[in-house]
């Protein structure tokens, strides 16, 4: 590879991205994500901030396809994407079907902060 991103890189560029998106500057955090995804393929914080992405574009649709095609089969345990998927799910109308995804993030111990997340989606 002829450029390596190093970790404190990564999370910089993430959280510039995030901070795009927060400004509905969605076509500069898709850009830098899409970069962050080809040079740190392993990160779920990538895949999370995709799906943040895509519901603050309010395609909540796009959201729950991505979660489910992408990044769901690429970090299986992630809670995060999980409660996102719920969160998703919600705003479409499918509160049902938003159950079984947000009572997987809630139940886990390994990300309070997704478990948070999932149980006050649920109420």
């Amino acid at each position: 590879m002829i450029f390596d991103l190093k970790s404190e890189e990564a999370k910089l560029l993430l959280n510039v991205a995030l901070m795009a998106t927060g400004q509905n500057r969605f076509r500069s955090a898709a850009k830098i994500l899409a970069a962050l995804e080809r040079f740190r393929p392993e990160e779920a914080s990538v895949a999370v901030a995709n799906a943040i992405l895509r519901i603050s574009m309010l395609d909540f649709g796009g959201a729950v396809d991505y979660i489910d095609r992408i990044a769901l089969p690429k970090f299986p345990s992630s809670a995060m994407l999980q409660a996102f998927k719920g969160m998703a799910l919600i705003r479409l109308g499918r509160k049902q079907e938003a159950a079984l995804p947000l009572s997987a993030a809630a139940e886990q111990t390994a990300d309070p902060a997704a478990a948070q997340l999932a149980k006050d989606l649920m109420t």
